[in-house]
């Protein structure tokens, strides 16, 4: 991590986890345990561009499949 101080508030960015939601219009998806980059002081979160893709993929997935709710695993 190049900069590990939070442009919001000052505190410290940790390698962490996070959970990713989106509403699917017929239903919801939930992504827990998402690699992402996290202020330890503010809480504000940080995904990479490959994960980002990836979550993309994944909703578009689960509106296809048109279920209600999806809960998934990164």
């Amino acid at each position: 991590m190049k900069n590990n101080i939070c442009p919001i508030c000052g505190g410290k960015k940790n390698l962490s986890t996070t959970i990713f939601s989106a509403e699917l219009g017929t239903g919801v998806v939930v992504v827990r345990n998402v690699p992402a980059i996290v202020c330890e002081q503010c809480g504000e979160e940080w995904i990479d561009n490959h994960t980002a893709k990836k979550l993309e993929n994944i909703t578009v997935n689960a509106k296809q499949q048109k279920h209600q709710i999806e809960v998934l695993a990164y």
